[in-house]
């Protein structure tokens, strides 16, 4: 659960500038807990990139039937379609297989390996701003 104290975004500075490699990259951004979500969103907005939010798994794979996206950042458990299910549909498409992903958990990494997917990141929750984006442009860059 965020704090309310991480809430306060009037200081947030672009972590990363809109006028690199992010500039026109798209975010599905796949999170239950309302308050994190909106705040990922904003560092992700801030950072340049376009978000299209989703408050569950089976609200994502909707948009991404939907929506045009470049990379899926999820979370693992949702109500409706867990993250590691959205994860499965997402390698299991032939349109959307080549989407990066990244994973986000409350648990414990080990926890959470007999349950893993082919996933291209693993990010413990609470994540930084800092760590997500890094872990964003590293994708990207990894990409071309």
């Amino acid at each position: 659960m965020i704090r309310q104290e991480e809430l306060d975004l009037s200081s947030l500075e672009p972590v990363h500038p809109a006028e690199t490699a992010v500039a026109g990259k798209s975010v599905l951004l796949a999170e239950d807990d309302p308050a994190l979500r909106r705040y990922l969103e904003v560092v992700l907005e801030r950072a340049g990139y376009k978000v299209v939010a989703a408050a569950d798994g089976l609200e994502a794979m909707k948009s991404l039937l939907t929506n045009s996206v470049d990379v899926v950042v999820t979370d693992a458990i949702m109500p409706n379609l867990s993250g590691y299910e959205l994860c499965r549909f997402v390698r299991g498409s032939q349109h959307l297989s080549h989407l990066p992903i990244i994973l986000l958990t409350a648990l414990n990494r080990r926890t959470a390996t007999s349950e893993l997917v082919d996933v291209n990141a693993y990010l413990s929750k609470p994540v930084s701003p800092e760590k997500l984006l890094d872990c964003l442009t590293e994708l990207f860059e990894q990409a071309h």
